[in-house]
């Protein structure tokens, strides 16, 4: 079985990397909360270029949880990550712990205005600030040519690379579609809380998110088809955070330019679900 590089200290991942760079390797960085599946090999087995040093961390990180959220209950699945991660292309492993991570506490966060505040984050309060901060404290211990994304979690993705480029930090963004399910269901950890009748109703948002595109690209009254949508959701059991159209771009809601996104989240039990589609009209 490969063997990787495991390391649980700032400075023992760095002096590792240290002798990669000397070896002219790229450094690529996936970073993770663990409880790795097919989506998360998905992501790691995307760069598939010659001479390259794949990071994948693992950090449950406590600045992206609210006071009612999962953080305590989140599950930490180290063993069965590095067994997953053997069939996989990563190369090393970053593992450190809050302590690590978080040395003096919360003493300085990152804020992305205005996207940051919308959707996702106006149900979150404080979560998207959580993500910047440990992903740019993962980019500066990591230093990577690439960092990988997916796009599942489409407004973070965005926060990064407006992170990434107004920061001038020299880092290539790359996003990697979603990893679905057979039944369209998007590949996420939480997943894992959805019960069984839970698991055959979840698809059901994908679904919403085909009619929607459907309706756009044949020009009908979108408004009506979001409602419609929004109420078929409501009566199968969910609870809609929100089912939107946002531009691509910056995800503002108008004027809409060529490319739109197609947003849910939704909670199903105790599963907060999100998902997207991208749309070009």
């Amino acid at each position: 079985m490969r063997e990787l590089s495991f390391h649980s200290t700032i400075n023992s991942i760095q002096k590792w990397l240290d002798k990669k760079r000397k070896k002219k390797k790229k450094i690529i960085l996936i970073p993770t909360m663990g409880n790795l599946h097919q989506g998360h090999l998905d992501l790691i087995n995307s760069y598939k270029k010659s001479n390259t040093e794949t990071v994948v961390s693992i950090f449950v990180n406590p600045m992206q949880f609210n006071l009612h959220e999962d953080f305590d209950s989140y599950p930490r699945t180290l063993e069965s990550d590095l067994q997953t991660l053997q069939t996989s292309s990563a190369t090393s492993v970053f593992a450190p712990n809050v302590r690590e991570m978080y040395p003096f506490g919360v003493r300085a966060q990152i804020d992305i205005p205005k996207i940051s505040s919308i959707l996702c984050g106006a149900s979150r309060p404080g979560h998207f600030q959580g993500v910047a901060t440990v992903v740019a404290k993962l980019f500066n211990i990591i230093k990577p040519d690439v960092a990988i994304f997916g796009k599942k979690d489409y407004q973070q993705l965005q926060i990064i690379r407006i992170m990434a480029d107004d920061l001038l930090m020299p880092i290539k963004i790359v996003s990697v579609e979603t990893t679905r399910e057979i039944s369209g269901l998007a590949l996420s950890s939480r997943n894992d809380y959805l019960l069984p009748n839970e698991k055959l109703i979840a698809p059901s948002l994908y679904e919403s998110l085909l009619t929607i595109r459907t309706g756009l690209l044949n020009k009908k009254n979108i408004q009506k088809t979001l409602e419609k949508e929004r109420e078929k959701l409501r009566d199968l059991g969910f609870k809609i955070d929100y089912l939107e159209i946002r531009n691509a771009s910056d995800l503002t809601a108008t004027p809409f330019n060529s490319k739109r996104i197609i947003m849910v989240a939704a909670v199903l039990g105790k599963a907060r679900l999100i998902d997207n589609i991208i749309v070009d009209t």
